[in-house]
């Protein structure tokens, strides 16, 4: 039975009424997402953090995953959390984002924030035969970090490499997110870094393009790399999320 990382663990912080859902990224942890849940629930909310299945344990456990998993893994803490709050926002980091999307397009959410979150894959001819190269390379290498906070990069977890298979139920669940987002009606907030080197400026803008809300805002970081909720610009993500929150969910400053 694999063990959980040490600071992978999901976490739940009590507070009123109105309940923030937060999701990590692809080969990440819930630690990408616990410093801004700790701003989160010192503003009021009761908020609850996922641990995706097959992240942080061992990466044996994230090749076998499946995106639908993951979709499930979210539903999950929304059910969880609906205990605690009678309205509730998602938010995601990266896949997280990804999976945000796709869940405010299905479920009764009152908002969605989706931070450096991709909008497709970069074009490859090897994604087209990522199943069958699973089987004879069943890991990528990922590329160079673009931290701006070197005390942040040195305390990240993530999984060093990229199972393959993974990497084919990502291409799926991206397609489904595509297809969804003229179906999310709810106000989103979308933050992106223009250091991000792992989601385009353009990906950003078809996501914000896509989007079915007749409210839909974009806040862009100068300083910062693909984890925008734990690199050097993190409180001016914490603010801005913790002021569409409140405004969705009717909390008072």
């Amino acid at each position: 039975m694999s063990e959980i990382m040490p600071g992978g663990e999901p976490f739940f912080f009590p507070g009123g009424r109105a309940g923030c859902l937060l999701v990590h990224g692809f080969t990440g942890a819930p630690k990408e997402m616990r410093s801004l849940g700790e701003h989160l629930a010192g503003e009021g909310f009761s908020v609850l953090g996922v641990r995706l299945f097959g992240h942080a344990t061992q990466p044996e456990d994230m090749a076998r995953s499946r995106w639908r998993d993951w979709v499930a893994c979210v539903e999950d803490g929304y059910h969880l959390l609906r205990g605690a709050a009678d309205r509730i926002a998602v938010m995601g980091l990266s896949m997280g984002g990804t999976l945000a999307l796709l869940f405010a397009s299905r479920h009764p959410v009152a908002g969605v924030v989706a931070m450096s979150t991709p909008y497709a894959l970069p074009p490859d001819p090897r994604l087209r035969v990522l199943r069958l190269l699973s089987l004879f390379q069943p890991y990528v290498a990922k590329g160079p970090p673009d931290w701006r906070d070197p005390e942040a990069e040195a305390t990240h977890i993530s999984y060093p490499q990229y199972p393959t298979r993974a990497i084919a139920e990502l291409l799926e669940l991206l397609a489904a997110m595509r297809a969804a987002l003229p179906q999310v009606r709810v106000p989103a907030l979308l933050i992106n870094s223009h250091g991000d080197t792992t989601v385009s400026e353009a990906q950003a803008e078809s996501i914000l393009r896509g989007l079915g809300s007749p409210q839909k805002e974009q806040l862009w970081l100068e300083d910062s790399g693909h984890v925008v909720t734990r690199d050097v610009e993190r409180a001016k993500v914490f603010t801005a999320v913790a002021t569409f929150a409140r405004r969705v969910l009717e909390v008072n400053a």
